[in-house]
């Protein structure tokens, strides 16, 4: 993978939230599978080392009004949604960025009420191309639904995408390194988490 210019790449967690990921989440082979693989670990570690090298970093945070109005309903994952016991609601803890990883000043925090992509529907794009971003590194969950959407639609828009493998996770754990090998690899640059950290780091 080439070197990035800390001045035209961004870092992007992807609903990596408290409700989703979290010790409460609403989902809890998904949070559990990205706690015990060490997934929260690396994209934590990524955002501090992509902070120290002046790479933005942004956050994707997928919510709902209380009362549901304009929310999808057009799908089943939408319908059930509204079902579970953790609701991801305007508001709530579930809708904070989950521990370990941190929020500094200088991030962007972007919510969304609707769609499966972070890239649909909100300012990502637009904040994107004001802060002269051509290359996007995508971490976070899930690779079943919202990653892949992510990538897809950045690639779309003309970005450059890279995709840590061991920063993204899904369900079953298995699903994830199949969706890399046989659709992101296809449109991304895949490396690992380590990869990108060295490649921040300061000069020793």
């Amino acid at each position: 993978m080439a070197e990035l210019d800390p001045a035209t790449t961004a870092l992007l967690t992807v609903e990596c939230q408290s409700g989703v990921v979290g010790e409460e989440s609403a989902l809890p082979e998904l949070a559990k599978g990205a706690r015990d693989s060490g997934m929260l670990d690396r994209v934590a570690a990524l955002v501090e080392a992509a902070r120290g090298a002046g790479v933005q970093v942004l956050h994707a945070i997928a919510e709902r009004r209380p009362d549901g109005l304009a929310a999808n309903t057009n799908a089943r994952l939408f319908r059930a949604a509204g079902r579970l016991p953790v609701r991801q609601l305007s508001g709530s803890a579930a809708v904070e960025v989950a521990a370990p990883i941190t929020v500094a000043e200088q991030d962007l925090v972007l919510r969304r009420l609707h769609g499966l992509s972070p890239m649909a529907g909100t300012d990502l794009d637009a904040l994107l191309r004001n802060l002269g971003i051509r290359t996007l590194v995508v971490t976070g969950v899930s690779s079943n639904i919202a990653i892949p959407n992510t990538v897809f639609d950045a690639v779309n828009l003309g970005y450059q995408v890279v995709v840590p493998s061991d920063a993204i996770a899904g369900v079953p754990a298995a699903c994830t390194a199949e969706v890399i090998r046989n659709s992101l690899s296809l449109v991304a640059a895949i490396t690992t988490a380590q990869a990108l950290i060295d490649q921040w780091a300061p000069a020793r």
